[in-house]
């Protein structure tokens, strides 16, 4: 798995999930639990991670390119 995205909140986490969910990749978060149970921890931690295949990675980055809503 590679790292194509790091928020430092959950919410932004998910919607970079939601657009590679959408777009038929295989996303996951990684660190979210760890960020809600501590304020602050997701910041010391190097942030949430979202994370694809290393096959799916330069499409997914491509993806977060374009705008929302031109997948």
């Amino acid at each position: 798995m590679i790292t194509i995205y790091t928020a430092l909140n959950p919410s932004d986490a998910q919607l970079i999930w939601s657009r590679l969910s959408a777009a038929g990749l295989h996303p996951e978060v990684i660190g979210e639990l760890a960020a809600l149970s501590l304020e602050g921890y997701s910041l010391a931690t190097g942030g949430i991670r979202v994370q694809v295949p290393e096959s799916e990675a330069d499409q997914a980055r491509e993806i977060l390119e374009l705008p929302v809503g031109e997948q």
